[in-house]
């Protein structure tokens, strides 16, 4: 970890000037610590992360600082680090509040954990807090979902962020599927369970403001929004992505081999030029998921008068089926619509 660790603060110096914009150097509005368990640092190791961020980037004072963490990481000692180390908001992975989901999942923590992580977060003063749900479990009824949400509700939490199980190849749930031991991920289980989340959220007071996050008002997340919205961001480490505006950038996978290329001066990846119709799709697949939705005037400034004609053909069966919903210029993916958004945005592209 050590080793790893050395090699982020030495890429942070490496790449201090990527996101300069005409030789000048704008201030960082957000940090997120995640992509793996950052939870698992060491106090002084994210100070050090942290006090290199600061020495190579200007931080806005009212910056978004985020860390990723486990519920089985989050003692009362180490919530009082992570506030002495700048960070203001925490993203908890609860999963599910039922330890058998937590188990079929391989989880390390249980839902008393959960729980305790949330309590134990607000008593330590953060009071921007997110946690992460998972829905469409096999063998996850109705009523397991709804006494999910119920539990989530009634925590301290300003945000969380709830995604459908993905089954991942060469896991133990794979093999329990493939074996016939647990029943397949069932398409119209999952959607019921979103329907019904996207219910219990409006009526707790939650924005559903993209496909999977739903926030309180003023709770928006301002780093993930800044990636639905286009906007340049800096990756540092094992397989994280950069993007410029024009170009975006992807660093190895293997840690090893990046600790040693960072080692030599060499900032290990590849990188691609984006074509006007790989950006076009990109802000229509981003900005159809969020309540914000797409822009024909945006389009037409970006990339041009014939792109807002094709937008225009190819939407008006979405807005007719009423999937696609339109406010003058806007056009905002419906609630029905958010069932088939992926296939919405593929059906738009060029």
């Amino acid at each position: 970890m050590e080793d790893l660790v050395a090699a982020l603060i030495q890429e942070i110096e490496l790449r201090k000037n990527y996101l300069d914009v005409n030789g000048s150097r704008p201030e960082l509005q957000t940090i997120y610590f995640g992509g793996g368990t950052p939870s698992l640092l060491q106090d002084s190791q994210l100070v050090r992360i942290m006090d290199a961020i600061r020495a190579n980037f200007v931080i806005s004072k009212n910056a978004e600082i985020t860390l990723e963490a486990n519920p089985d990481d989050l003692t009362p000692e180490k919530l009082v680090a992570l506030k002495a180390a700048s960070i203001n908001r925490l993203s908890i992975g609860v999963q599910s509040f039922f330890d058998s989901h937590l188990e079929l999942m391989n989880r390390a923590h249980n839902s008393r954990m959960a729980i305790d992580a949330v309590a134990n977060a607000a008593a330590a003063g953060f009071d921007n807090i997110t946690i992460d749900l998972i829905y469409g479990v096999p063998g996850m009824s109705e009523s397991d979902w709804q006494a999910n949400m119920d539990q989530a509700f009634s925590l301290p939490v300003q945000h969380f962020s709830a995604y459908s199980l993905t089954v991942e190849n060469r896991t133990l749930l794979d093999k329990l599927i493939r074996d016939g031991k647990i029943d397949p991920v069932k398409e119209e289980e999952a959607a019921t369970h979103f329907e019904m989340l996207m219910h219990a959220a409006k009526k707790h007071g939650f924005m559903h403001y993209e496909i999977s996050n739903f926030a309180k008002p003023g709770f928006i997340s301002r780093h993930n929004s800044s990636y639905w919205k286009n906007l340049p961001y800096l990756g540092i480490g094992p397989s994280a992505h950069s993007y410029n505006g024009v170009s975006r950038q992807w660093n190895i996978a293997a840690n090893a081999a990046y600790i040693l290329s960072i080692r030599k001066g060499e900032v290990p990846g590849e990188s691609e030029l984006l074509t006007i119709e790989n950006r076009y799709n990109e802000y229509l697949m981003t900005g159809l998921r969020t309540m914000w939705g797409v822009d024909t005037n945006e389009i037409k400034s970006n990339f041009g008068e014939s792109f807002v004609d094709d937008f225009l053909m190819r939407s008006a069966e979405y807005v007719s089926s009423g999937d696609l919903l339109q406010e003058e210029t806007k056009y905002i993916i419906s609630e029905k619509g958010k069932l088939i958004a992926d296939r919405i945005a593929a059906y738009l592209f060029r």
